[in-house]
């Protein structure tokens, strides 16, 4: 199963996301994963050949990868269904290349913010993807939200964005979420991360690959 992660404004925290469902796929749910990163930072790999150092056997592969070195990796990753590719994608549109990874995937998770100008690029985003595959799964996880975030502009972006997919439980903006690395979640992030991973796990993953 190819799961593809992004967001072409900056700062939606897909790369963190991608980081926290890698760990509970691989650690709760005992689950085969491969993490792409095609993002530019490349910061999962550097987390990845960081934590390499200090610890034994990693619960999964962070692989660094192109847009166009991605046709060669899907003969690879789709070997078996049942295993799980993370695609973290760079923050772009203006790609062909793109097609092929949105053309592979099984399902979309894009990460936002509850702020205008964030929503109008997501949505953007998402149109787009929509066109290139229509019929894909697509889940938005509201990411990084501050405590002050109106209601009346979640309320509205909510209303707008379930006419394109699901939308999960908020994930808070909280300084926890900077000392996670590819071998280990802090445990007081659990609470917040479990309701949203294992709804997406349930209603996308289980029993279906």
């Amino acid at each position: 199963m190819n799961i593809t992660i992004g967001n072409q404004k900056g700062g939606a925290g897909k790369s963190t996301l991608t980081l926290m469902l890698a760990n509970f796929l691989s650690m709760e749910k005992q689950r085969k994963v491969t993490v792409i990163d095609m993002d530019y930072q490349q910061s999962l790999m550097q987390k990845f050949d960081k934590a390499k150092l200090l610890e034994n056997d990693e619960p999964y592969q962070v692989v660094s990868a192109t847009l166009e070195s991605f046709p060669v990796l899907k003969n690879i990753l789709t070997r078996n269904a049942k295993d799980i590719a993370l695609i973290d994608l760079p923050g772009k549109l203006d790609d062909d290349a793109l097609f092929d990874v949105f053309n592979a995937s099984d399902l979309f998770i894009c990460p936002f913010a509850y702020d205008e100008f964030t929503f109008v690029s997501t949505v953007h985003f998402t149109l787009v993807l929509r066109k290139l595959k229509p019929g894909l799964p697509m889940v938005f996880v509201p990411n990084r939200i501050k405590a002050n975030a109106k209601f009346e502009i979640m309320q509205e972006v909510d209303e707008q964005l379930s006419r394109l997919g699901t939308i999960t439980g908020l994930l808070p903006d909280r300084i926890d979420f900077q000392r996670a690395t590819t071998f280990q979640t802090p445990a007081s992030l659990y609470p917040v991360i479990i309701p949203v991973f294992e709804k997406i796990y349930t209603d996308y993953i289980d029993g279906k690959y």
